[in-house]
């Protein structure tokens, strides 16, 4: 039985988080990791005023060898970049313990939401992480049963399922709206960007599942 594990990591122990830890308002969002051999190909959208310095970090890396947009929508940009894997980084435990990253993203430290085959995957990874002193932050571990029946039927993130409860019950989708983003993002404890990116991508979900 599948697992998924949650947890934290702060970006000077996230080789990637290092590189993408400038400019300070930029938000991230790790979409998916494809293996390729020696290297991986992670694909990022990226939510950045101050793109100049985000390029010039990018152009300034030893670890990234290429740098490709592949699309836009509205403010956000979706990059496909290839980075070099090394040993002794959190990327090359999820590699080896055969992850599926379902949700990543960081703004000021890093937030990911893994899947595992089994819980000998979760324990391989976990030991990984332990060997080379990676120091993440589990917040919390469950089986695909243990979520909510509601949750499960449309494929939310816990997350994306408390932002939306929360929106609903705040009167956010009202006319005229009760609450600002900013209010649901102060009272979820995150930022703006990450409460507006889970109410933006747990709505497509269930429109998705329910208008197709």
């Amino acid at each position: 039985m599948s697992v998924i594990v949650e947890f934290t990591l702060d970006d000077e122990d996230f080789r990637l988080g290092q590189v993408l830890a400038e400019p300070p308002d930029m938000y991230i969002e790790l979409e998916r990791i494809v293996p390729t051999g020696s290297s991986l190909i992670p694909f990022l959208w990226v939510q950045c005023e101050d793109t100049e310095t985000f390029k010039q970090r990018i152009n300034e890396s030893e670890h990234i060898t290429s740098f490709t947009v592949l699309d836009r929508f509205d403010d956000w940009v979706l990059y496909r970049m290839e980075w070099k894997t090394e040993q002794q980084d959190v990327l090359e435990g999820l590699e080896i313990s055969d992850a599926a990253v379902l949700e990543a993203y960081g703004n000021s430290g890093w937030t990911f939401r893994l899947r595992f085959p089994t819980h000998d995957q979760v324990s391989q990874f976990y030991n990984y992480c332990m060997e080379y002193e990676i120091p993440i932050d589990i917040t919390r571990s469950y089986t695909l049963t243990e979520r909510s029946d509601v949750a499960q039927e449309f494929d939310l993130s816990n997350e994306q399922r408390e932002a939306l409860v929360l929106a609903l019950q705040r009167g956010y989708y009202d006319t005229p709206s009760e609450v600002t983003m900013s209010d649901l993002a102060d009272e979820l404890g995150i930022s703006q960007q990450a409460v507006s990116n889970r109410i933006q991508r747990g709505t497509k979900k269930v429109f998705e599942r329910t208008l197709r």
